[in-house]
């Protein structure tokens, strides 16, 4: 399945101005696409509080990713402090994959932030966690958490900006958006070969593990007639038709 690197800031010194920090709401923000994401296939590899931006460009290049998304909030400059708003989604203008990510995104982001007119895509060959990591990479300033409005978005809204931005990245990776469900068991019934785990739900797709008959593994979700499922550290589609659910 796509491997995608979440990376919520680890910038515990930014304060909003309604209380809280950028940490935290970005942290938050992420625990909650997580289910989004496991439920339509997507494999996530995430940074901890205690790295900073350049340890998590490094963990990032150490693996096979195929996106890499900061998640940040913003701060105007002093002059100008709590009198900017607006959703910033930052990409290289060296990479068209980079590029299409943030349009994606910022599209959907103008489905729920206040002032659709103000989400911009932004060009930028300076941020580390977009041109220095080996996979595309996007950075989403999602508001200004000094002024007063935008703030108060963030934290009325994480829950539906953790699902808007999930449901961009699967729409980036061509996979199905689809809603969290708690998983099940089943087992592979199959009485030739092995149980092929694709990587989209299509039998033209590259096969990313196999399974015997009798192997369990764990369903996350449907679509179709296929399985979203995990077998041996693996997350992949495979066909209903050869797993039994007990």
């Amino acid at each position: 399945m796509p491997l995608l690197y979440l990376s919520p800031s680890t910038q515990e010194f930014n304060l909003y101005v309604t209380g809280g920090t950028e940490e935290e709401y970005m942290n938050r923000i992420a625990d909650e696409m997580i289910p989004y994401l496991r439920a339509s296939g997507i494999t996530v590899a995430r940074n901890t509080p205690d790295m900073t931006a350049a340890s998590s460009i490094q963990d990032s290049n150490a693996q096979e990713v195929d996106l890499h998304l900061a998640l940040h909030s913003n701060a105007a400059p002093e002059f100008l402090a709590g009198t900017l708003q607006g959703s910033e989604v930052y990409y290289s203008p060296a990479s068209y994959y980079s590029r299409a990510a943030a349009q994606i995104i910022a599209a959907h982001l103008r489905e729920i932030y206040p002032n659709p007119e103000l989400v911009s895509t932004i060009p930028t060959t300076t941020l580390g966690e977009v041109v220095k990591v080996r996979a595309p990479g996007v950075l989403i300033e999602f508001a200004y958490h000094d002024n007063p409005e935008d703030a108060a978005w963030i934290q009325d809204n994480v829950s539906a900006i953790a699902q808007n931005v999930s449901q961009s990245v699967a729409e980036y990776f061509g996979l199905p958006f689809l809603e969290p469900q708690a998983p099940w068991e089943g087992v592979v019934n199959i009485h030739w070969g092995k149980l092929n785990i694709r990587e989209y739900p299509s039998t033209s797709s590259r096969i990313l593990a196999q399974a015997c008959d009798g192997a369990r593994l764990t369903i996350w979700n449907t679509y179709l007639d296929w399985y979203v499922v995990g077998f041996g550290g693996v997350m992949g589609f495979a066909a209903q038709r050869y797993i039994s659910v007990p």
